[in-house]
């Protein structure tokens, strides 16, 4: 059984910074891609971010700039520097990974954590 667990959420203002982090833990023989999602009120879960396992990224265009994913392959854990928040950046945030096991890929979903942008 594989489990993802976030931390790194909070309260933060307009154009402050938070850091994401989501660590695997399980029966992993590897992980492939590796990304951020979020989830507003009302909205349809999007693509934030995202990390192969040899360090190519993927950005959503909204947080191209302002946002960076980044990976330690060796503690199976990716994380996410949120820089220039804006109020419209407020979420739950999901991590997301592809897990081989044996010989197989799965896709696991942390359990999310909010972030919210407010002054």
């Amino acid at each position: 059984q594989v489990q993802l667990v976030e931390s790194g959420g909070g309260l933060v203002q307009p154009g402050g910074s938070l850091r994401l982090s989501c660590a695997a833990s399980g029966t992993i023989f590897g992980i492939n891609t590796m990304g951020w999602y979020r989830q507003a009120p009302g909205k349809q879960r999007e693509l934030v971010a995202e990390i192969t396992s040899d360090g190519r990224t993927n950005y959503a265009a909204s947080v191209k700039g302002r946002f960076t994913i980044s990976r330690d392959n060796a503690k199976n854990t990716v994380y996410l520097q949120m820089n220039s928040l804006k109020p419209e950046d407020t979420a739950v945030y999901y991590c997301n990974a592809d897990v081989r096991i044996l010989v197989s890929y799965t896709d696991y979903w942390g359990q999310g954590t909010q972030v919210t942008v407010s002054s």
